[in-house]
């Protein structure tokens, strides 16, 4: 097999292989319209969930409408994303590597401008606008604001969507236990009152926030019927046990608590206006799956028929927190194991989010047959034929799955959060008119920067010569249009590490089990994970006793533990690199470690492993430490070692510092000056325009900002370039 060897593209602006050309062709079965695309995101769900791919476990969640779309299109079967959410979607929507984006974790509120989306960038919607595409976002944003952010809850306008129904943040807020108000916290644990025979009850009045009110009462057998507590929820509603609608509303109802996946704040934006959705409309009450997928089908639905659209479903689930969805979205099988289910218990996760996926499944069939991509067959099935209709579909997973949901053979421990394959190897599936040879598999390495390129190709557009920023990816179109189509990457790489915050600040650590993590961007979101808040008000006397002070550190809860006699925790590497040829993969984990002889400064420890890897459909070969050739290293393993060591650092490396240049075109000019006036004037707080002095960002964008570009202005910067 032909490889193409690694290119450095040592040039401001970007420049395109001429590998990545052989895609820009015609990209439809009727060349006098653009395609439409329709993009889908899926949250947490890596590539070990996949039936269709060939893993999945003994328990795979079942996604029939998935299935239908992958078997008549593409499945990618090597396929790289980012161990975490926002740099995963990053990834897709700008087209680079973390080096070049600063986006290095799920994006939180502490986490400054410098580690958001750049306004400056070509996003992907922005790309599209040159070949007159419209763009909608219905769903999870997670790609910066409105902390930190200059744009706030317009940051998704701002990025070039021109609407946005959804969620900035990352993830739904924590399930409420007390139902509403109904019970003390910690009562119960999925957020609903359960049925009678798990001590619960099978009928009452659902009180809602516009006043209405529905009776509600089970007869059925559990658990073919939601208890009427779920029901309550799902509708909009607080549930009151035991009562009737004639009742008076109980002054415990609470109508401002955040519900997991059944209440959560909404943002609307067309450009025109951001309306910020209250707890107490409706419209931020039900479930949320369905919630995203409704406003995609009214979207699409509305859309003018003489021009394309991008519609990107960017589906929640099934990230957690875990959570029942409606007993309607679920198979019968499914169904069988739910009365069994309690969120909190261990264990529960992994059948929770089988049924939350499944759920989302449905839901992405609803919306294929009511914007009219597919139909029903008369057993219920999906009958998806790409040729009747001119888009194109593109289903990817953000990251790798979450340790606990983790399915057979590969590693929980070495999930979600790490550049290890199970942590940054991800579904890809496209489909639409332009596949030649459906319904096969596509073993060449692919990245989700790739994607972005693919959007271009789509719209017969050239990436690289029209976004402002220099490009991490390589055509995917080649592969779509050739059956035969040789590799085009020499090498795949991911990478995950801390965001930038305010004066070199971290998000505080959570102790999830034996393991210590900086991922979960604050108390709420470390304890839907099962964790333990180490950070700020911290105060568990059993454990380690500091008065609520908390740690700011991973290495810090170890030397408190070991200053008070007891075991210490496994620091989760803070930094994870992975970069890999056909066959070989280097994996860098970098860690700061508690070192008794120094009891007051990290030890920072360095460790690297090297793997032979693929993606058998059986039994893959993973990255799992008793597989480290590094253990007992031969002349012919060194030599592979060395040289994607130097490929790592060269792609570490490839966006060398540009100071002053705030809108990342890597010259310092009368541009920077005008926008650096305009932002200090108006905001002067986090932006991209605030730059790092001595090593840290202070999260303010002033004078000395200012002077900065004044130092550096008319300087032409080292060229970012790219390594394929």
């Amino acid at each position: 097999m032909k490889t193409y060897a690694a290119k450095l593209l040592l040039a401001c602006a970007p420049l395109v292989l001429a590998a990545c050309d052989s895609g820009n062709t015609s990209t439809s079965s009727n060349a006098s319209q653009t395609p439409n695309i329709l993009f889908v995101i899926m949250d947490d769900v890596g590539i070990d969930q996949m039936a269709s791919f060939g893993y999945g476990g003994l328990t795979p969640p079942r996604m029939p409408n998935i299935n239908a779309v992958a078997q008549a299109g593409l499945r990618f079967r090597n396929a790289w994303a980012m161990p975490e959410c926002s740099l995963g979607r990053a990834s897709f929507f700008v087209g680079q590597f973390p080096p070049r984006t600063n986006i290095y974790q799920a994006i939180g509120p502490n986490d400054l401008a410098n580690s958001h989306v750049s306004p400056f960038a070509t996003t992907a919607p922005k790309l599209l606008k040159k070949a007159n595409y419209e763009s909608g976002l219905f769903g999870k944003f997670h790609l910066g604001g409105p902390e930190n952010n200059e744009a706030g809850n317009a940051a998704p306008h701002t990025l070039g969507w021109d609407y946005f129904y959804g969620w900035l943040g990352g993830l739904p807020g924590s399930i409420d236990t007390t139902a509403g108000g109904l019970a003390a916290p910690d009562t119960h644990k999925c957020g609903f009152l359960p049925r009678q025979n798990r001590a619960g009850t099978d009928f009452g009045a659902c009180f809602k926030p516009d006043n209405s009110c529905t009776d509600i009462s089970v007869t059925g057998p559990a658990p073919h019927e939601d208890a009427p507590g779920l029901q309550c929820i799902d509708s909009g509603g607080v549930f009151a046990p035991n009562q009737t609608c004639s009742d008076p509303r109980p002054g415990w109802v609470n109508f401002n608590q955040e519900n997991a996946y059944y209440v959560s704040p909404l943002v609307i934006n067309d450009g025109s206006y951001v309306e910020e959705v209250p707890l107490t409309d409706m419209r931020a009450r039900g479930y949320r799956t369905r919630i995203e997928t409704d406003a995609a089908i009214d979207w699409i639905k509305s859309r003018p028929t003489n021009r394309p659209w991008m519609a990107t479903v960017s589906y929640t689930s099934a990230h957690t927190p875990w959570q029942q969805p409606p007993v309607g979205l679920l198979s019968e099988n499914t169904i069988s194991l739910r009365d069994s289910l309690d969120c909190g218990a261990t264990g529960a996760g992994r059948l929770l989010q089988n049924q939350m996926i499944e759920a989302m499944d449905a839901e992405l069939g609803r919306l294929m047959v009511e914007v009219g991509l597919a139909q029903w067959d008369s057993n219920g099935r999906l009958v998806y034929d790409p040729a009747a209709s001119n888009t194109t579909i593109v289903i990817v997973g953000d990251n790798g799955t979450l340790g606990t949901a983790v399915k057979q053979p590969f590693a929980p421990s070495q999930a979600k959060g790490t550049a290890y394959q199970t942590g940054i190897w991800t579904p890809l599936i496209v489909a639409g008119p332009q596949v030649q040879a459906p319904n096969r598999d596509v073993e060449n390495m692919v990245n989700m920067v790739d994607v972005f390129q693919f959007f271009g190709e789509v719209a017969n557009l050239n990436a690289h010569d029209e976004a402002v920023q220099t490009l991490d990816s390589t055509s995917l179109m080649a592969y779509v249009q050739n059956p035969g189509q040789e590799t085009l990457r020499t090498i795949n790489f991911a990478m995950g590490s801390f965001n930038y915050q305010a004066n070199n600040t971290r998000n505080a650590p959570c102790v999830i089990s034996t393991s210590c993590t900086q991922i979960p961007v604050s108390k709420s979101v470390c304890e839907d994970n099962q964790g333990v808040w180490w950070g700020p008000g911290y105060d568990d006397p059993s454990v380690v006793d500091n008065g609520g002070t908390g740690y700011s550190m991973c290495w810090e809860v170890n030397k408190a533990l070991a200053n008070d006699g007891q075991s210490q925790v496994t620091i989760n590497p803070e930094t994870s690199i992975g970069l890999r040829n056909e066959q070989y993969k280097l994996v860098r984990n970098i860690t700061q470690e508690y070192d008794a002889s120094t009891p007051n400064s990290p030890r920072t420890t360095t460790v690297e492993q090297l793997f032979q890897i693929n993606q058998d459909k059986n039994r893959p070969l993973l990255d799992t430490p008793d597989r480290d050739l590094l253990q007992a290293p031969t002349s012919q393993t060194l030599a592979i070692y060395d040289d994607l060591k130097q490929k790592m650092d060269q792609v570490l490396a490839s966006n060398p510092l540009c100071p002053g240049d705030g809108n990342l075109d890597r010259v310092v000019n009368g541009d920077d000056v005008e926008n650096w006036a305009r932002i200090a004037r108006d905001w002067g707080k986090s932006s991209m325009y605030d730059f790092m002095v001595s090593g840290a960002f202070d999260g303010l964008t002033n004078a000395t900002d200012g002077g900065i570009i004044q130092n550096n202005l008319n300087t032409n910067c080292d060229p970012a370039y790219a390594i394929y």
